[in-house]
C-alpha cells in the first residue's frame, strides 16, 4: 500500500522546515493528543542509523515498534523504517521540496504492508487510511502553526528557558514548542537521581532548589501546582492545592532575587479563578478579585513572586482559562462520556466558561517570552468564551453524538461539594485584552476549530 500527504508552506524555506524537524521537540510535536505514544529510547536523531523505539498503547494493549532512519539528504528528506514492530513492513519518507517562490512543498510517502495478509487488507486497510489521513492533517497544521509563531524572532538569540511543572498539560506542549525553534529547557524536577544537563533538582516543601543551575537560565515559566478540578476538595486536597502553588512560587521568586546574574523575566501561572463568579460581566485585566477558594488561591499566587518583582525582574502573572487538548485536562475527560451520547449541561448551562486551546496558551508565553514589554496579569483565554450549554452542544455536534443529559446542580453539589460549585457551576465571562491589544494571533479563536483540532475531528464539519 503507497499512501502520499502533502502540504505546502509558502513562508517557510526547506531549510527552516527541516531544521525544525531536527530538533528535540519535533516528535512530541507531531504526536497527535489522542494518540498515546511513550518514546522508550532515541539515539541518533534523524541520521543515518539513528533509531527510535516506541511503545504505542491503544486501549488495554501495548504495541512496541522500532523504527530505524536511512536515506539523509540535508534539508531535503529523510526516512524512517520499521525494524520491528505493528507491521509486515513500513516506510516513511519524509521529503522537503523548494517552491519556485521559496517555500516549501511537504511530502511524506508512505509504504506499508498490513499483518495478516489478505485478512489484514481486507478489514485493516480502510482503517489505516483513514487514521493516517487523520493523523497527516493534524502534523500539517500544527506545524504551519508552530513555524508561524517562531518565524517573527527568527533573528532574536535563542534563550535557555527553565520550566516548572514541565511534565504537565501545558508543560510538556511548552518545552517541546520551545526546543523545535531552537531554544533550550531546564527543567527543574523533585527526583535527585534524574538532575543533568538539562534537568536541576528543586523541592518546594523542604525549600531547596539548584541556585547554580537556575543561573544558566534567561526566563523561568513557572507551572507547577497539583491539579483543581480532579476530584471533592477535602480540607487535605484543599492545602495541597494552595501549597503546591504558593509554597512552589515563593521558593523560585526567593531564589531569583537571590541570584547575581540569572533570569530576567518570570512567567507565572495562575487562572481566571482570580475574578471569582462574574456571571455575565466582561472581565479584563483591570477588574478585581472575586471571592471564594480558588479567588483566595490565585491571589496568594501571585502575591508569591513579591520578591522577584522587588528584584528587578519582568513578572508576568498568566491568568489561563480552562486549557482544551485531547491529551488531558477538561476535554480529555469529557470525551468518553459524550461520545457515549451521556453528554450535557452542568447545571442551568448559563455559566460561561472561559476556554482556550494548550497550542494557544504554549503561544501566548512564547510572544510574552519574546516580548519586553508584557507584565502584571495577562489573561489567556480565547477571545470568545462559551457558555457551558454552548460548550457542551458544541462537543456534541463535533462527536455527532446529542449533548442532552443534564447534570443537575444539586446531583454536581452533592458529589463534589464546593468543588463542583466553584470549578463547574460558577464561571467568568473573561477576555484577553492585554494579549490582544499587544498583537498575539490566536490561531483557535472559535470553540469548534480547537476542538476538531484537538480530537482530530477537522475533516468531519457540516456545510
Amino acid at each position: 500500500m503507497l499512501l502520499t500527504y502533502q502540504d505546502e508552506l509558502e513562508s517557510h524555506s526547506p531549510s527552516i522546515v527541516f531544521g525544525w524537524h531536527t530538533r528535540l521537540g519535533a516528535f512530541g510535536r507531531l504526536t497527535p493528543p489522542w494518540v498515546r505514544v511513550e518514546p522508550v529510547r532515541s539515539e541518533g536523531g534523524i541520521r543515518d542509523g539513528g533509531e527510535v523505539d516506541l511503545r504505542i498503547h491503544r486501549g488495554p494493549l501495548s504495541i512496541r515498534w522500532l523504527l530505524r532512519h536511512r536515506d539523509y539528504i540535508q534539508d531535503a528528506q529523510f526516512c524512517d523504517e520499521q525494524v520491528s514492530g505493528p507491521m509486515k513492513s513500513w516506510k516513511h519518507v519524509h521529503k522537503f521540496n523548494k517552491l519556485a517562490e521559496g517555500g516549501t512543498r511537504l511530502l511524506d510517502e508512505i509504504s506499508l504492508e498490513l499483518p495478516a495478509g489478505s485478512l489484514g487488507r481486507t478489514f485493516g486497510a480502510s482503517f489505516v487510511r483513514q487514521e493516517l489521513a487523520r493523523l497527516f492533517r493534524f502534523r500539517h497544521r500544527r506545524l504551519f502553526t508552530d513555524l508561524a509563531r517562531h518565524a517573527p524572532y527568527i533573528d532574536n538569540a535563542r534563550l535557555t528557558v527553565a520550566i516548572t511543572g514541565s511534565s504537565g498539560l501545558v508543560g510538556r506542549s511548552l518545552t517541546d514548542f520551545l526546543t523545535t525553534g531552537g531554544h533550550k529547557v531546564i527543567r527543574l524536577v523533585r527526583d535527585p537521581n534524574r538532575i543533568g544537563d538539562d534537568k536541576i533538582y528543586w523541592n518546594p516543601q523542604k525549600g531547596e532548589i539548584d541556585l547554580e543551575g537556575l543561573s544558566r537560565a534567561d526566563a523561568v515559566v513557572n507551572l507547577a501546582g497539583v491539579p483543581i478540578a480532579d476530584r471533592a476538595w477535602t480540607a487535605k486536597r484543599k492545602d495541597a492545592i494552595r501549597d503546591s502553588r504558593i509554597e512552589g512560587t515563593s521558593l523560585l521568586s526567593r531564589a531569583l532575587r537571590d541570584l547575581e546574574h540569572g533570569p530576567q523575566v518570570l512567567i507565572s501561572a495562575s487562572a481566571v479563578g482570580y475574578y471569582g463568579n462574574q456571571v455575565d460581566s466582561l472581565i479584563d485585566e483591570n477588574v478585581g478579585r472575586g471571592t471564594g477558594f480558588l479567588s483566595d488561591v490565585c491571589d496568594g499566587w501571585e502575591k508569591a513572586t513579591k520578591s522577584a518583582e522587588k528584584a528587578g525582574l519582568r513578572v508576568a502573572h498568566i491568568r489561563t482559562g480552562i486549557v482544551l487538548s485531547g491529551g488531558g485536562g477538561a476535554l480529555h475527560r469529557m470525551f468518553a462520556p459524550f461520545i457515549m451520547g451521556l453528554g450535557g449541561p452542568l447545571g442551568s448551562g448559563e455559566q460561561y466558561l472561559s476556554w482556550i486551546d494548550v497550542d494557544d496558551v504554549v503561544g501566548a508565553i512564547h510572544h510574552i517570552l519574546m516580548s519586553d514589554e508584557l507584565d502584571g496579569p495577562i489573561n489567556v483565554t480565547a477571545p470568545y468564551p462559551a457558555r457551558n450549554a454552548a460548550f457542551t452542544s458544541t462537543l456534541g455536534s463535533v462527536l455527532r453524538r446529542p449533548a442532552v443529559i443534564p447534570l443537575p446542580r444539586y446531583v454536581i453539589s452533592t458529589i463534589f461539594g464546593q468543588m463542583g460549585r466553584e470549578a463547574l457551576l460558577e464561571g467568568q465571562c473573561v477576555f484577553p485584552r492585554k494579549l490582544t491589544d499587544s498583537g498575539f494571533k490566536f490561531f483557535y479563536e472559535q470553540l469548534e476549530d480547537s476542538i476538531r483540532f484537538q480530537l482530530g475531528r477537522m475533516n468531519d464539519r457540516v456545510g
